[in-house]
Order: structure tokens, then sequence, then C-alpha cells
């Protein structure tokens, strides 16, 4: 943990159960497997959701409800940070 908050490792793998607790403020990419906090409160950054084709109407749904647009993510995730 502490070579990832010092930038040494880019890279973070956990279970949500331990990932509740995380603030890391240079975290710019983020993915999280199930629902719930990420530690980012007030920080700008990626949320990246895996969408099947069964679930763009849900997905467009949100949007709506939310007023908000979801993008579509571009092949280069570079262009992300």
């Amino acid at each position: 943990m502490g070579e990832f908050r010092d930038g040494t490792t880019r890279v973070l793998i956990t279970t949500d159960v331990w990932a509740r607790g995380l603030d890391v403020q240079q975290v710019s990419l983020l993915y999280i497997h199930r629902i719930g906090r990420s530690g980012r409160f007030g920080r700008k950054g990626v949320a990246i959701n895996f969408v099947k084709s069964d679930d763009i109407k849900i997905s467009r749904d949100i949007e709506q409800y939310y007023s908000t647009q979801i993008d579509e993510m571009p092949m280069n995730v570079v262009d992300l940070i």
C-alpha cells in the first residue's frame, strides 16, 4: 500500500471489503467490481463500467435519471487520464 501511495506501484488490486477505507489522492483511473464507495470524494477521475448489450437500456435510463452522459471508453485508456 505504501508503494501505491507514493507512486512506485501504479496498480492496486484489492477486495471491495479492504478497499472501503482507502483514500489515495493521486488515483485517476478506477475500476470497481461491486457497487460501493471508493475513497475519491471531491476529486476528479474515471470510473469504468462493463456493460453488456442487454444492459444498454438500463445504462441510458441511469443517464436520464441523473441528467448526465456516460461516454463510451476510448480504445486508448491513457486518453482518459
